[in-house]
């Protein structure tokens, strides 16, 4: 059983977790730790009792958005689900993280090189739980025979020219709720066979 001590430790790092979330999603990478203590209401010394350096205040936000995005392609591409299925559920936890995620694709090379491969093994392992999917859709037929590779590298270029476009595409509202399904459908009607 946890200390009440213990269960306030947790508290704030969630707090400040929740607030780097917000302080980058709408000002970038360069904003400050001051910024985000201001944001989470703490002084800003107690960032730094949660996480010693800003790089592992990056990992751990990166951390946790790519985990909850591998569990789920895991846990669907282990079902060997429809290549819909899958395409739905990684828009929607990237909904839950839409500006941080467009912060990450256009200023990921401004990130240390360190939090730069947490992201590039993330995609990575995404794009292992798409292949497995896929490579057994165009076994049975069912999308065209192209480079597995190139199919989910035509499916990330898609997805990120519009959210990295997202002031002219989706101004004033999320991108991915308005073009949520209109991405996926195209996307399949381009690779069904």
């Amino acid at each position: 059983m946890k200390t009440k001590r213990q269960i306030q430790k947790e508290s704030t790092k969630i707090k400040i977790s929740n607030a780097a979330y917000n302080v980058y999603s709408e000002y970038g990478f360069s904003a400050t730790t001051a910024m985000i203590a201001k944001e989470a209401g703490v002084s800003h010394g107690t960032i730094f009792v949660h996480f010693p350096s800003v790089n592992e205040l990056l990992i751990h936000l990166i951390e946790i958005f790519g985990n909850r995005l591998a569990l789920e392609m895991h846990n669907l591409s282990k079902k060997n689900d429809a290549i819909e299925t899958l395409l739905i559920a990684y828009i929607d936890v990237l909904k839950k993280y839409e500006s941080f995620y467009i912060r990450l694709i256009s200023e990921r090379c401004l990130l240390p090189e360190d939090v730069q491969m947490i992201f590039v093994n993330i995609q990575s392992s995404i794009a292992v739980h798409f292949n497995e999917v896929i490579v057994t859709k165009i076994e049975n037929q069912m999308i065209k025979n192209l480079p597995v590779h190139l199919l989910f590298n035509t499916w990330m270029g898609l997805l990120h020219y519009y959210l990295l476009n997202k002031d002219l595409f989706s101004p004033e509202e999320s991108l991915l709720e308005r073009y949520d399904s209109e991405l996926i459908t195209t996307f399949l009607e381009l690779i069904k066979n």
